[in-house]
């Protein structure tokens, strides 16, 4: 346990942020899981309106150090090439 209130003070601090990052990457997940669902039914449209949602919120994940800004990137690329294999 924290002794001092500085240390009290962090700890709270760092709970807070943990809820925030863990909702935020949730958050993340399931937007690119709606884009590999759309894919995976074969659904063009549906694919390409979930990966317009899906690319700001994987850039502020990225922006926010949730994950590596290369980690964005490859996700991205990778959604976005199913989604012209599709075409």
């Amino acid at each position: 346990m924290a002794n001092s209130s500085q240390s009290r003070k962090r700890a709270r601090q760092n709970d807070k942020r943990r809820l925030h990052n863990a909702s935020m990457r949730s958050m993340m997940r399931t937007q690119v899981k709606k884009v590999i669902n759309a894919l995976d039914s074969g659904d063009k449209e549906a694919a390409s309106d979930a990966f317009k949602v899906a690319v700001p919120v994987i850039d502020k994940a990225a922006d926010k150090g949730l994950i590596h800004k290369h980690k964005a990137d490859r996700y991205k690329s990778r959604l976005n090439a199913r989604l012209r294999a599709l075409a």
